[in-house]
């Protein structure tokens, strides 16, 4: 009974294993179930997203570190009173961000226009603008409202400089990190489960071409497993784009492409099974005709004999009918088997 649980109840990675290189056990991995299979996407889904959230966090402790190297050498005083920001410059201040687009500083008003259409970020005397078009337009932050909810109501440019060098941030990150997790986990998890689908349908047509008698659901369950070396080559790909600008044009064909790939070989070994079940079928009732033919024809062969045997009889029967009558019309002489 315990043998049976370890062989039906297999480990996170050897599923992953048996994924990747055995496709013929897609049969026994979709036989645990849907839940099964969805308990397994969850754990391999879980280790992108946290894969994906070290990416960021690196990303952004990366990026703070060079806003903190450029607001200490190169970003004059600032300080920050009752909702108003004061940066000691005589003319406003421009950066170019590639996330952000332009960022223009300029304390001494407290409105401003975009001069283009273009993203980019306003740093005003009582506000913040950010502008971006891909996502909400304009959307305008009152210091007042954002640093007073926070309990800040003044502070200075050594202070900033204090806070983003000392322990607090390490907290700050990892209330990201966790934040990032939930957020990328559940994006990712329906993002994948989608595919899984959009997989399994690509499977069940190839289960009808192929006339491999199968059910819907066990097709998704196949799909799931079939999505793994995919999901894991996102992880590389995740983990190469730390470090490097390398990017592939069409890793999301690709992505699919794999596991379609998997899902229709993992069936054309089932049907490859299933012929060769047939075929072993086959010759197991030729072999049962051929031994009940064997003994039909000997019992045939039997009969035959008892036949003969019985033939080989009848004469000597007839002949020791002959003597009795015999002995019996002549005077003196008692038939065989009578006695006196």
């Amino acid at each position: 009974m315990e043998e049976q649980q370890i062989d039906t109840r297999k480990s996170f990675f050897k599923k992953v294993k048996l994924s990747m290189f055995n496709v013929e056990k897609y049969v026994e991995l979709s036989a645990e179930g849907v839940p099964r299979a969805i308990n397994y996407l969850t754990k391999l889904v879980a280790i992108l997203a946290i894969v994906i959230c070290v990416g960021m966090i690196y990303e952004t402790t990366q990026t703070v570190n060079k806003v903190v190297q450029y607001i200490e050498n190169d970003f004059p005083d600032f300080s920050y009173q009752d909702g108003v920001l004061d940066v000691k410059s005589e003319s406003p201040i421009t950066i170019e961000n590639p996330a952000l687009g332009t960022i223009i500083v300029d304390t001494s008003k407290e409105t401003q226009e975009f001069t283009d259409d273009k993203d980019g970020v306003l740093v005003l005397k009582n506000k913040v603008a950010i502008k971006n078009n891909s996502m909400m337009g304009i959307t305008t932050y009152e210091y007042s409202k954002i640093l007073g909810e926070m309990g800040i109501t003044r502070f200075e440019k050594q202070d900033v400089l204090n806070y983003v060098k000392g322990t607090q941030m390490l907290s700050l990150y990892m209330s990201l990190g966790i934040t990032l997790f939930i957020y990328v986990f559940i994006i990712y998890f329906i993002n994948t489960f989608l595919n899984s689908i959009f997989i399994s349908a690509f499977g069940y047509l190839t289960s009808i071409l192929a006339k491999v008698k199968m059910r819907y659901r066990a097709v998704l369950n196949m799909s799931i497993y079939a999505i793994t070396l995919s999901t894991l080559l996102n992880i590389i790909y995740v983990i190469i784009n730390m470090f490097t600008d390398f990017e592939i044009q069409y890793f999301d064909v690709m992505y699919i492409s794999v596991a379609v790939i998997y899902l229709i070989a993992a069936i054309f070994i089932i049907k490859a099974d299933i012929q060769k079940k047939q075929a072993e079928l086959m010759k197991i009732q030729e072999v049962e005709e051929q031994v009940k033919k064997e003994l039909q024809e000997k019992e045939r062969e039997e009969e035959e004999k008892k036949k003969e045997k019985e033939k080989e009889k009848e004469p000597e029967e007839k002949e020791e009918k002959k003597e009795n009558k015999k002995r019996k019309k002549e005077p003196g002489i008692e038939p065989e088997g009578t006695s006196a």
